[in-house]
């Protein structure tokens, strides 16, 4: 597997990179569309805020620790 170092590196990538790239990404889809109501906005905001973290789960798992390798 990835050593600690590497994994944490691309934590970091993910964090500085991906994450602006989606908000920007999501505000610019929602940008298409009629405002919606409040109830609906929060609940489109709460939604893409949990999605874009789903593929990076095993990621993030125990990067905040080291682990000691053999």
């Amino acid at each position: 597997m990835f050593s600690y170092k590497i994994k944490k590196l691309f934590a970091i990538l993910v964090l500085l990179l991906w994450l602006p790239i989606y908000i920007v990404l999501v505000l610019n889809i929602l940008a298409l569309f009629e405002r919606p109501s409040l109830i609906i906005e929060l609940l489109v905001y709460v939604i893409s805020g949990v999605f874009w973290a789903l593929p990076f789960k095993a990621l993030f798992k125990g990067i905040g620790q080291q682990t000691k390798e053999k």
